[in-house]
């Protein structure tokens, strides 16, 4: 493996975490009232200051305590529709994101799960794998009637995209697997109906409404990326480059947040 498809994930994240700093500074002066929330911010560093200076005249702090609140409120106001039009797109694609970055592939000779939950207990020990031609079975299957699912070991012999089958009630579904390297896009979960956790978990088309299967996953491993002496979720890497990229950004441009 090369330095750059070794360092790709860390590279990606670092371009955009400051893409994206630069976009939500951006959307956040285009869409405020920058010279009020400017002047609420100046109102609030004035009560701060009176607090201090008059600390031992009770009336004073009295009044610049609900002085404080008024313009911290008057503050929040103004930034909260801004705020709201940067993060849900931002959540949006951090999803998105997540699909490449999240998790790590399978390689070649590892072994890994494949699970299927259905919804009736009744058929489970009717429940079979159907593995294509680069995946084998290693063992037999697992039944575990608690949690109404069943799970097989399954080994990776060659690279490739592959389609797992699980067959149950006289019904077949697939599951895309994934034995390469890089960042390709990865999809642990195939899920029946859940609209919104399918929207966040899962980047597969919905198994059929009425099928006997609810839920086929295959357990990729989560990306750990180094940065700094630690290694770390790319969400939380992400999350603190692209506020230090805004912070950075919005002093450039001179933008009130």
């Amino acid at each position: 493996m090369t330095f750059l498809q070794s360092h790709l994930p860390a590279i990606a994240v670092w371009l955009i975490s400051l893409v994206i700093g630069l976009l939500m500074v951006l959307l956040f002066g285009y869409t405020s009232d920058q010279k009020a929330i400017h002047l609420a911010k100046e109102h609030l560093k004035a009560h701060l200051l009176a607090l201090r200076l008059f600390q031992d005249q009770i009336p004073v702090v009295v009044r610049s305590y609900g002085r404080i609140l008024l313009a911290t409120g008057r503050y929040l106001r103004l930034a909260f529709m801004p705020l709201l039009l940067v993060i849900v797109p931002l959540t949006f694609f951090a999803v998105q994101l997540d699909r490449y970055l999240g998790l790590v592939p399978f390689d070649a000779g590892q072994s890994f799960l494949v699970k299927a939950r259905v919804s009736n207990p009744e058929i489970l020990d009717d429940v079979s794998l159907h593995l294509p031609s680069g995946l084998a079975a290693t063992s037999p299957a697992v039944h575990i009637p608690a949690e109404n699912e069943v799970a097989w070991r399954v080994s990776a012999q060659r690279d490739g995209k592959y389609d797992v089958t699980v067959a149950a009630a006289n019904q077949s579904v697939a599951k895309q697997v994934v034995v390469a390297s890089g960042m390709p896009r990865l999809s642990s979960v195939r899920l029946r109906g859940q609209f919104w956790e399918r929207v966040f978990f899962s980047a597969e088309a919905a198994l059929p409404a009425n099928g006997p299967i609810e839920a086929i996953e295959v357990q990729y491993p989560s990306r750990v990326i180094p940065f700094a002496g630690f290694e770390w979720n790319w969400i939380w890497l992400f999350f603190v480059l692209s506020m230090i990229a805004g912070f950075f950004f919005k002093s450039v441009l001179g933008i009130e947040i």
